[in-house]
């Protein structure tokens, strides 16, 4: 795997990049992302403390593990997962920065060896509940889908959704899935969460004009301020988190690198307190 997992400890946040976007539709660059959000985290360009206080600034709790690494991208999620299971059984939290949405299915997959009953909050402009998309049933637009099915979420709750068709439509209903419609988000206080939650974060759940830089722009979505006030209103246990979707490629002058420094420092700071 090329990562050393030796400084992990109880209670800390490990900070992981899945380099992978091969599973994805149409266009690639989600791979480059990893790199550039850490060096926007890591690089000085903001405040390294969060919103609710938590100094994040050479935090002893928080390990940059740097990326996982394989051969063949058949190789990709066998590798995610082991990766995903040296974290969690020391206690520590994983913060994976992706890479497609694909990746999350592997990522639970492994936490699910260790927690009972899990909650995922997905933000996403898609629900990415597909059987297969495009013959692939491991593209990054079915991941909830093989979670599901697998029952290793107890829970799902997907906020900024405003795409669903009508195969998604029966696949929620088919999974009692929780969509927080776009044209009918009103606040934090609908989406009520109980532990533990793990936290899946597409950046095109943003509106464009917030997060040009994602492969499928759509129109209509969440602003920062009402993602960040969802994250912050949660009170529940977070076990893990992921930050996919973000496509450099698609970028204008890395606000969307920005974003993305945004909301690992809203997420780790919950991550670390909660």
């Amino acid at each position: 795997m090329g990562v050393d997992f030796s400084g992990v400890v109880a209670n800390d946040v490990a900070l992981i990049g899945v380099p992978f976007d091969a599973y994805s539709s149409q266009l690639k660059g989600a791979a480059l992302a990893p790199k550039l959000i850490r060096d926007t985290i890591f690089g000085g360009f903001a405040n390294a403390t969060t919103e609710l206080g938590v100094d994040l600034k050479a935090h002893p709790h928080i390990k940059n593990l740097g990326d996982i690494v394989w051969c063949q991208d058949d190789d990709a999620f066998p590798a995610i997962q082991k990766a995903i299971a040296a974290i969690s059984i020391k206690g520590a939290k994983p913060l994976v920065l992706g890479g497609d949405h694909s990746i999350t299915y592997p990522i639970i997959k492994s936490l699910a060896k260790d927690h009972d009953k899990i909650t995922i909050l997905h933000f996403d402009a898609h629900p990415d509940l597909y059987d297969n998309f495009a013959g692939n049933p491991h593209s990054h637009a079915s991941p909830f889908a093989r979670i599901m099915e697998n029952g290793l979420a107890s829970r799902l709750v997907q906020v900024g959704i405003r795409t669903l068709n009508k195969h998604q439509r029966e696949q929620a209903e088919r999974f009692n899935v929780e969509i927080h419609e776009m044209r009918h988000w009103q606040g934090p206080e609908q989406v009520k969460l109980t532990g533990p939650v793990y936290i899946s974060i597409d950046i095109d759940a943003l509106d464009p004009a917030y997060a040009p830089g994602v492969s499928h722009q759509e129109p209509g979505g969440l602003s920062v301020r009402q993602m960040l006030a969802v994250i912050q209103s949660i009170e529940a246990p977070i076990i893990g988190a992921d930050i996919v979707e973000y496509n450099p490629v698609r970028d204008v002058n890395n606000i969307t690198a920005m974003v993305a420094m945004k909301l690992y420092k809203e997420v780790c700071g919950k991550m670390l307190t909660n």
